[in-house]
Formats: structure tokens, sequence, C-alpha cells
């Protein structure tokens, strides 16, 4: 791993774990509210509830505490609501990058993440809290802006392992993130914060931490990231400002601009339909444990750390070493064939939760594997694929990225490809709510199997394409 390497992704590590800790806050910190703020009708979150409630009764009417699935759905919109802002500017950050560089860019996001967490620390209100969340969403770019890095920096032959850092990263994180937000989401507020008679919120000290973790990322990238745009390697890596500027273009034999770009189109409205689903079965899946198990958050929480888990050890094992071999195209083929599999067994765990509850949850262990291998596979491997794509090519004069395509410039094809995702993971949670309370867990999943068994079916020519000219 380069030193650059390294640096994206300790980034990612700090940033992602910024990223988590929130995670399993939402529930709790929206009941904070509502006993601060339930009393005022007129207010933001009483009148989000009650639109919420009066949708979800006309879907689905819950045998005991209905309060509890409109505040969990309620988690759900503010994570759509992220997603959807994701969805928005991910392509103008994309296209920022290419103009005024990386590391600025990148940098410029970050200020924005720390507002967030500050805004976060102080808001007493339903109202300035979503202010942090909007602040969030229009702000993250560390997960694009490290893929077009780590795309500048390593060739075509070894994009797909260089990119599974981000895949690692992203499991690591997602298993230690939110047992530490639950953790000290219980820990109070110093007294010595208290006796400034300062109001914050009563989840302060996660908020905290997070603020810490985001201040130390700003910082650590300020010192040690140097801009990689326009970087030109030549059997090796090196940096702009070693002025490694041979071979200005690359050449795609066989391809077509206009060829390279109906690809990134079709692998843009993969990555969006894919998300949709596979986000759908990712929210829904606590309802499953809770409605048939009665689960925990501790057991549900379990259940989500081992697929991250699994989900690294297939990336640093299994995925950067096959997949110069399988190609970006195929191992994403594999692994929507891994989660058709996965939601067929899903559909299977309410027919013998009641009758054989040990047999119900060997079927949802099993699941979870096969969404582990979705985890490690799917998303990495298409965003290789997307980066792939783009223009290459460095005036070896200037020294500059070679705009002849502009459209297949990597900040923008990358923020592009960014922005399709997001939707759907805007889209996804919504709709596998409507699904769930109107025909049932078994019903969902097996519909949502049948779509990616479809859209598996769908990716072979995009598999076959040669993936690395």
């Amino acid at each position: 791993m380069g030193k650059i390497e390294r640096v994206v992704f300790l980034s990612l590590v700090l940033d992602l774990f910024a990223f988590t800790i929130p995670l399993p806050l939402f529930p709790r910190i929206i009941e904070w509210y509502i006993l601060k703020e339930g009393s005022d009708p007129n207010g933001l979150l009483s009148r989000t509830l009650y639109t919420i409630s009066s949708i979800r009764a006309l879907l689905y009417r819950p045998t005991n505490n209905p309060q509890r699935w409109d505040v969990v759905l309620l988690g759900g919109i503010m994570g759509s609501v992220f997603s959807t802002l994701q969805f928005l500017v991910a392509p103008q950050i994309g296209a920022f990058s290419d103009k005024y560089g990386r590391r600025n860019v990148l940098l410029a996001t970050m200020a924005g993440n720390i507002l967030s967490a500050l805004v976060w620390i102080k808001s007493t209100t339903f109202s300035s809290y979503m202010l942090s969340r909007i602040i969030g969403g229009l702000s993250e770019g560390n997960v694009q802006l490290a893929t077009a890095i780590l795309s500048d920096i390593t060739t075509p032959a070894e994009r797909s392992r260089s990119l599974a850092q981000i895949g690692i990263a992203f499991a690591i994180c997602f298993c230690i993130g939110p047992p530490i937000g639950a953790y000290y989401a219980s820990q109070p507020v110093p007294a010595s914060v208290n006796a400034l008679g300062i109001e914050l919120n009563i989840y302060a000290v996660p908020a905290l931490i997070t603020l810490v973790l985001l201040s130390a990322e700003t910082l650590f990238l300020a010192v040690t990231l140097p801009e990689t745009r326009g970087t030109r390697l030549n059997d090796g890596r090196k940096s702009p400002k070693q002025g490694a500027h041979e071979n200005p273009k690359i050449n795609y034999p066989g391809r077509t601009v206009q060829e390279r770009l109906d690809l990134l189109q079709a692998l843009r409205r993969l990555h969006f339909l894919f998300l949709c689903i596979f986000s759908g079965m990712e929210f829904t899946l606590t309802f499953l444990t809770f409605d048939l198990f009665d689960w925990n958050n501790s057991q549900n929480g379990a259940l989500i750390g081992s697929i991250g888990i699994i989900s690294a050890l297939l990336q640093g094992g299994y995925v950067r070493r096959a997949i110069s071999k399988v190609g970006e195209g195929r191992m994403a083929r594999r692994g929507v064939l891994s989660c058709a599999f996965g939601l067929v067994l899903l559909s299977m765990v309410p027919r013998f939760a009641l009758d054989r509850p040990t047999t119900a949850i060997r079927f949802l262990q099993m699941a979870a594997l096969c969404l582990a291998f979705t985890s490690a596979t799917v998303v990495s491997s298409l965003t290789s694929y997307a980066s792939l794509q783009c223009d290459e090519g460095i005036d070896k004069d200037t020294g500059e990225p070679i705009q002849e395509h502009p459209e297949l410039s990597k900040g923008i094809v990358l923020g592009v490809f960014r922005s399709a995702g997001q939707l759907g993971r805007a889209a996804g949670p919504l709709l596998a709510c409507v699904s769930y309370w109107t025909f049932g867990p078994s019903t969902t999943y097996g519909i949502s199997a049948l779509a990616m068994i479809i859209l598996m079916v769908s990716m072979k020519p995009v598999a076959k394409v040669s993936n690395v000219s």
C-alpha cells in the first residue's frame, strides 16, 4: 500500500467512524425530542410524526406500541433526507474536484462536516437537529473524493484492488462505530460543561466524539494529503510534483467514447437499482427480527456487526485477490446473485418463526452470509468499473488532465455515479416499508429476490465487456 493510499484509508476510517457513531441513536434522539416537544402540536416533530402515523395506519396497524414503528420510520426518513441531499450534491462535488483539485474540495467538505457536528452538539430542538443532518448531507464528500484520489494514483490494472480499501473501511467502521455510539450515549455530559449553564443535546458526548474525529481527520488530511489530480503513472506511482507526464493518453481499443458513455449509463442504472433493493432490505431487517423474535438492539447489532466482519474479511482476503482475474462486472454479478439467495432465505424466515424458531434463525444466519458477500463485492466492483471508463490522459507539457471529453473526467463520472446510488438509498427504505406493511415480509423479500435475479440477468452484457483495456 503506497503512502497516499495509507493516508486515504486512515482518513476514511476516521470519517466513517464519525459517520456510524450516530446511527443507533436515531430512535433514541427522536424519543428525546418527543418528550421535549410532543406537547406542541404545531411543532415540526409533531406534524411530521402525525403525517407518518396517518400514512402508516393506512398500510399497517401493529398490535402493540405503534409509536415505536413511527419513530423507526422517521429515523429511516431522516436517512433518506441525507441520501437525497447526497444525490443532489455529489455531481457538483465531483465537478469542483476536477476544477479546483481533490485536496481543496475534500478539505472544504470537511469544514461542512465539522459544522454539522457542532450544530448537533447544540441541537436542543428537532428542527436544529435536522439542520445538522442537512448540513452533513450537503457536505459529505469523503467517500466520493477518496474514490477519485485512488483512481488518480493507480493504474487501471491495480484500480480494483485499491478501491477495495473503501469497502474494507466501511465494514470495519460499521462494526465498531454503532456500538461505541450506543455506549457513549449512556455517558453524561461532564459536570464542568453543565456548570456553564449551556443546554446541549442529550447525546452531546457522542456528538463531541464525532467532532473530535472529524477535526483530527481534517488536520491529518491538511498535513499529509498531496494534490493528486493530474498524477501520471508510468509503471509505478508518482506524485504530480515528479513531473511524470509520459504517454499522455490511454487508448481504449475497441471502445469508443460513446461506448464508454453508454457503459457508464448502464452502470449508473445498475447502481441505482441495486441499492434501491438492497437498502430497503437493510432497513426492514430490524423490523423482521423485532416482529418475529423480539430481538433487542444488542442482538440486532450483533447480526449487523457479523455481516460487517465477514464482509471486511472477504474484501481483504478474496475480492482484492480475485477481482483482477474475475473482472469487475462478473464480480458484481456474483454479488447480486448472492443477494438474491439471501433474500430468498429471508423470505423463508417468517414461515418457520412460530413453529420452528431454531430453523428460522438458521435461515437468517445463512442469509447474513450471503448478504456479507454482497456487501463485499457489488458496490466496490461497480465503482471500480465506472472509474475505468474515465479519461486517464495527462498533458505532458502542463501536467494537467486532458479535457478532450469533459464528461469522462474522473470527478464528474464518479460524482454522477455516486449520485445514482444515493438516489437508490433514498428511495429503497421507503418503498420497502410500504411493501413490508402492505404485503408482509415474505412477499416483500420474495419480490426483492426476483428483482435481484432480473437485475443479475440484465448485467450479463455488462459483465462480458472487457474491464481493463
